[in-house]
């Protein structure tokens, strides 16, 4: 995380972790957020890749907090749809949505760079680092959370998989109200409060990103084989700086 981070010493000092995780691991979603609400109070941020299932925990977290601030980071690679799904979900939730978009524009990054989305390994990491995680560095240190909702689950990535609800990430609490949630879980919370999926969900497009790194899947494959950019499964947003793990793509959710 970039040095000047607001760090959260106090807090650390204060939460034991581990009983915290224990007392949560059975939570229901709701009982998690109530916890976060209760604990950082307005110091709290939600991120949405406003992907395939990104209503879930948009209208999970506002139901409990109508003005946390939601943080959408704009590569500038994203479908249509996904642009108009962020519209028709802002005005829904009546969102506290926060646009974050890289520093250099997608021209500017092809006129100097090419599409680094096509090269080797240490094109797609620049291409994280520009695109995903420098803008959400600065998301971070201008709302200065002390906390971060994110909508990851365990069966997602082999990463996401070792994740607790409540994690310390660089400085920052990372909270993960869905984290025990598998499909079955979401779509009948989808289907009972009658939200929208993705339009590009009905077309096989079940784990959604940039265009030149999403394609459909079939029934029984797994969504996020869907999702192609390099050889990881994590972007980087939600990797601690020190991690080794080589997940490297960021939550449909």
């Amino acid at each position: 995380m970039a040095q000047n981070l607001r760090l959260v010493e106090p807090l650390t000092e204060l939460i034991d972790l581990d009983a915290v995780n224990a007392e949560l691991a059975d939570a229901s979603p709701e009982a998690v957020l109530c916890w976060a609400r209760d604990t950082f109070g307005e110091e709290l941020v939600l991120t949405s890749s406003f992907g395939a299932e990104s209503a879930l925990m948009l209208h999970l977290a506002t139901r409990v907090m109508p003005r946390i601030p939601v943080v959408f980071l704009d590569t500038g690679y994203l479908f249509p749809e996904t642009y108009r799904f962020a519209e028709e979900l802002a005005q829904r939730f009546d969102l506290n949505l926060h646009v974050y978009s890289p520093a250099i524009s997608p021209a500017r990054q092809e006129a100097l760079y090419g599409k680094l989305w096509e090269g080797d390994a240490a094109d797609v990491q620049r291409y994280h680092q520009i695109n995903k995680v420098e803008p959400m560095d600065r998301a971070l240190r201008e709302l200065a959370p002390r906390a971060w909702l994110a909508g990851l689950r365990k069966k997602q990535t082999s990463f996401r998989s070792k994740l607790r609800p409540v994690e310390l990430q660089d400085g920052i609490f990372k909270v993960h109200p869905i984290l025990g949630w598998d499909e079955e879980k979401a779509y009948h919370y989808m289907r009972t409060n009658d939200l929208p999926y993705h339009p590009l969900y009905r077309r096989g497009y079940r784990s959604i990103g940039d265009v030149h790194s999403t394609s459909p899947t079939v029934e029984g494959e797994d969504p996020r084989s869907g999702r192609r950019l390099g050889v990881h499964s994590e972007c980087g947003i939600h990797l601690p700086r020190a991690a080794t793990d080589d997940s490297r793509k960021s939550s449909g959710l």
